[in-house]
């Protein structure tokens, strides 16, 4: 599905990407599960999150801190607090860093409070992106705060394009198991 530029498409996309994902997680093996993530051996994948995330419980916190991210971005401007995405002292340069934190933060975490918080997150940023009409989500320039992107750019990159990014490294994991 090509990234939603439409409300309907982006609470369908979101919906079924988790459910995607959800079904992937309940369909793990207890190998899967237990074998800590390695993708040492594949020189494609460069990017930090490939040696970050360890397991399940890293990929659920990292989603819900994600969208914690959009939860309080939103409120707060809505409440006329203006208030940046990313938290001080993060940018887009170095958000991985926050990334690091985040990971940090939830170390402690258990799978199933990772599941949990995961899936209530979930239903709070869909619930909260029904809210707007598909203008307010899809037209440049509606709320400043958005800066140059839509509102519903943001609601995309916190939902079903980070769901496919969980996909794709559970899969991987997946291979990694097999071989």
């Amino acid at each position: 599905m090509p990234r939603p530029t439409t409300k309907n498409d982006l609470l369908i996309a979101a919906a079924d990407n988790y459910k995607k994902l959800n079904e992937l997680i309940s369909n793990l093996t207890k190998k899967e599960l237990d074998t800590p993530f390695d993708f040492s051996k594949d020189e494609k994948k460069k990017e930090a999150h490939w040696k970050r995330d360890i397991n399940l419980r890293d990929i659920l916190v990292h989603l819900y801190e994600w969208h914690q991210l959009i939860l309080n971005w939103v409120h707060s401007n809505q409440n006329g607090k203006e208030k940046s995405f990313l938290p001080k002292p993060y940018n887009w340069k170095t958000y991985g860093d926050m990334n690091v934190e985040f990971w940090k933060k939830h170390q402690k975490t258990s799978l199933e409070e990772a599941m949990n918080m995961f899936n209530k997150s979930h239903e709070d940023v869909l619930e909260l992106a029904a809210t707007f009409t598909n203008e307010e989500l899809f037209t440049k320039g509606i709320y400043k705060w958005t800066g140059g992107s839509t509102l519903g750019s943001y609601f995309v990159s916190t939902t079903s394009s980070h769901y496919d990014w969980a996909i794709k490294k559970l899969k991987a994991h997946q291979k990694n198991c097999k071989e």
